[in-house]
Parts: structure tokens; sequence; C-alpha cells
């Protein structure tokens, strides 16, 4: 009998054990709760959400949540359980020449056209727009780059081409947004 109920007792606490640890990896299995809308109200959580790991908290760092409006730059970064996981940016340049995407040519990324001039990649899609073109070599103009930032996704395979679409529907949104909110042709 002693037996009998040290071998229930184990199996019970085994049992327990497998429930505690399925309860937490099935809390995982999702992306945390985002508001409906999100980055300067550009995207929504639905559009966004496909890019993202699961988890169990999504927290905006506090520069996200100020206005768009990136004289020097804007940035909107979404951690899931304390890591970066996607960033929208904008950035302003004085000359068209000073953009440059070389850092971003390891990740194989493809001309889209999107803005003036876009790139795509497994990861992440950049554009910028013109708000005000360069009158000269010494005079300033205004161009806007944008940038959209997904971590830790594959870079081969079915979800690499689906989050290449999934990038290129968010930049042109970010675009349009960006070119309405900053009064660009």
């Amino acid at each position: 009998m002693r037996k009998f109920t040290k071998a229930l007792a184990v199996a019970s606490v085994s049992a327990s054990l497998v429930a505690l640890l399925a309860g937490c990896s099935e809390e995982a299995q999702a992306v945390p709760d985002l508001p409906e809308r999100m980055c300067w109200d550009v995207f929504t959580s639905e559009e966004v959400s496909p890019l993202l790991p699961s988890g169990k908290e999504a927290k905006f760092i506090a520069d996200s949540h100020h206005a768009f409006y990136p004289d020097s730059s804007s940035l909107c970064s979404l951690q899931i359980d304390g890591a970066v996981r996607f960033q929208a940016g904008g950035h302003r340049f004085d000359f068209e020449s000073d953009i440059d995407w070389t850092s971003w040519e390891k990740l194989e990324p493809e001309s889209i056209d999107v803005g003036k001039e876009g790139i795509l990649w497994y990861s992440g899609a950049a554009s910028y727009i013109v708000c005000e073109p360069s009158k000269g070599p010494n005079s300033p103009g205004r161009y806007i780059e944008l940038s959209l930032h997904a971590y830790d996704r594959p870079s081969k395979g079915a979800q690499a081409t689906k989050n290449r679409r999934i990038f290129r529907t968010l930049l042109e949104q970010f675009v349009v947004f960006a070119q309405k909110e900053l009064k660009c042709a």
C-alpha cells in the first residue's frame, strides 16, 4: 500500500507540473494584447501581429507616444517580453544623397515602387519621400526616410515571402500617412 501511495503522489506531482508547464506554454503561444491602432495610428494591431513573436507582455517604448514629426527623427518601438520586436521610424535628411541603405544590402533587398524609392527584405522595408527638393548642392531640402523592422524573422521560405507582402503593405500606408502628415507631395 505504501508503494502505491508513494507512486500515486509522484504521479500527482508530475501531472501537476506538466499541467503548470502546459499552461505556461499555452499563454506564450499568442501575441500579447496590443492597442487597436499603433505607431501614430498608422497601423492596426491586426496588420502588425503576423510579424510578431508570441509572448506575455507588449510594451511601447516612451518615444513611441510622441507626435510624428521627423525633423530629426521619430521612432515607434514595440517590445515583447522586454525585447524590441517591431519598429517604425522616420528620419529627415537635408540632401537626397545622404540617404544610405548600404547597411541593408547584405539582406538582399528588392527595389519596390513605394515613395520616391523603396526597398523590401524579409524583416523590413524602407522608402523615402521628398517634401522639399534641394535647389542646389549647398541648399538643403527636406527628404524623409521611412523604415520598418521586425526582429528575428525567418529569412527564407513561405513565412519570409508572407512577411515581405506584409511589409510592402505597411510601408505603402506609412508613406501615405507621412505625405499627408508632413504635407509633402
